[in-house]
């Protein structure tokens, strides 16, 4: 592999530093929004978000839709979501990965 170790470090310094920042702009306050996760400043659940990527609506109709939100938002919520998956997975049942199979 051509630049080795010292590249990859490098590479996953960036992602680092970067999804810090993204994580930043999450916000959880038992006062707003039940104190699910939100976009900071915004009462858009970041599962709304997440569902509504999940459906195939693109960033850009994101962004349309939700006027006061920024491209980096979006990319936040996925970076919480990606933060999220490494602790806690839901259990999927045997039989729906099969049939997805199919």
């Amino acid at each position: 592999m051509k630049g080795g170790y010292a590249k990859d470090v490098r590479y996953w310094r960036k992602i680092t530093v970067t999804r810090d920042n993204l994580l930043s702009r999450i916000s959880i306050d038992p006062n707003i929004c039940f104190g699910k996760p939100c976009i900071r400043g915004h009462r858009i659940w970041v599962s709304l978000i997440l569902d509504l990527l999940a459906g195939g609506a693109t960033i850009d109709e994101l962004l349309e839709e939700y006027p006061g939100i920024e491209r980096d938002d979006i990319l936040a919520c996925l970076a919480y979501a990606s933060e999220i998956t490494k602790d806690i997975y839901v259990e999927i049942p045997i039989r729906i990965e099969a049939e997805a199979i199919k």
